[in-house]
């Protein structure tokens, strides 16, 4: 009897455990698949002087960010529910260049900053010396150009990376390493496609470049608004016309993401005009050659970085830009606004969890 009652309370307790993970899942399920209904946003550090567009998720619960008047900083997160202390290195040599640092990059062992305009310094910094104020950052790349204007960068691996900038001559700057990023290396316009007067590209967000594996996408924007890809790691291109707007001096691409080899988004508009949201989003299926517009003339206008929502298999986006937060659940079909606080860049730790940066501010954002 005893035997009995014992397997009888075990199975109850089996049966409970059960259904409480289900109900867990169910719960998780359609969070993730139903939509976000809202967001939680805490604001982490603000500082009247420092704007930053550029971050990066690092390891051991760090992230890193830059920005202008020759910023950086890193933020320690203690998990997903509670935030560590933002610290800012003021390095002398650096503040009085008064750099602007719109591309941040990151391997295992060092994380990369790169000012805009010329001369454009790309400066190299090993994480466990980001505090040691007696390790200056090493300059590992100059480029002294009238023209020069970098926008974004981002690695392959720990041994290769890219940065990307607007045209110099009649091709988009891109410069590439191999080596770690202890040196790096301009391509020749004899080996990229060349560009229209007038087409460049935003250094918005950190995130008109995406990788995937050995691919790499870059967009553009101004007179022309097209996707540049590299199925090699940056050794062969091709480009593509997108439908998205373009003719303006702030029209185009300035936000591209990837799921995976073959589906991408892109997002832009004009940013003259915010409010408008014709030929702003764009999906391709086929890794860049062909583009569809996303809701045309509904969901969000003007926007700055774009992102794929992880854990929802290339279903869930989220746009951000000055004029709000945008969410789709539907791969960019139908989209809604989850708040109108304004943002330069986003960045995911997880499939609710993001940090974003914008005028003056970093946020934690918790999608409900």
């Amino acid at each position: 009897m005893k035997n009995s009652l014992l397997i009888l309370v075990t199975i109850f307790i089996i049966f409970g455990l059960d259904s409480c993970s289900v109900k867990k899942y169910n719960e998780r399920f359609d969070r993730l698949y139903s939509g976000f209904k809202r967001v939680d946003i805490e604001t982490l550090w603000e500082d009247s002087e420092l704007s930053v567009r550029a971050l990066t998720i690092g390891e051991n619960n760090k992230f890193y960010f830059a920005g202008n008047n020759s910023g950086i900083g890193l933020l320690y997160v203690n998990g997903n529910e509670s935030l560590g202390d933002i610290k800012m290195v003021n390095y002398d040599s650096l503040s009085k260049l008064e750099l602007e640092f719109r591309s941040i990059a990151q391997t295992t062992e060092n994380f990369f900053f790169m000012s805009v305009s010329s001369p454009a310094y790309l400066y190299k910094m090993s994480k466990d010396e980001l505090f040691g104020l007696e390790n200056l950052p090493e300059l590992v790349y100059e480029e002294n150009h009238e023209k020069a204007f970098y926008d974004s960068m981002d690695f392959w691996n720990d041994q290769e990376g890219i940065a990307i900038g607007d045209p110099t001559d009649d091709c988009m700057s891109i410069i590439i390493t191999r080596d770690g990023g202890d040196s790096w290396s301009k391509l020749s316009c004899d080996v990229l496609p060349s560009v229209v007067v007038g087409e460049a590209a935003f250094a918005a967000s950190n995130s008109n470049i995406a990788i995937y594996g050995d691919h790499t996408w870059i967009v553009t924007g101004g007179q022309r608004a097209r996707v540049f890809h590299s199925p090699d790691k940056g050794n062969t291109w091709a480009v593509y016309n997108t439908p998205i707007l373009q003719g303006g001096v702030m029209t185009g691409i300035y936000s591209v993401d990837f799921f995976d080899a073959s589906t991408g988004v892109i997002v832009g508009g004009n940013w003259d005009d915010k409010e408008f949201n014709q030929g702003n989003k764009a999906i391709t299926k086929d890794g860049g050659k062909t583009w569809s517009l996303l809701s045309n003339g509904s969901g969000p206008g003007y926007r700055s970085s774009v992102s794929f929502v992880p854990g929802t298999k290339g279903q869930g986006i989220v746009a951000v830009g000055s004029p709000g937060i945008s969410y789709s659940s539907d791969q960019g079909l139908t989209w809604s606004e989850l708040s109108k606080e304004g943002f330069y860049a986003i960045e995911f730790v997880n499939d609710s969890v993001a940090f974003a940066s914008g005028s003056m501010k970093i946020s934690k954002i918790v999608f409900r």
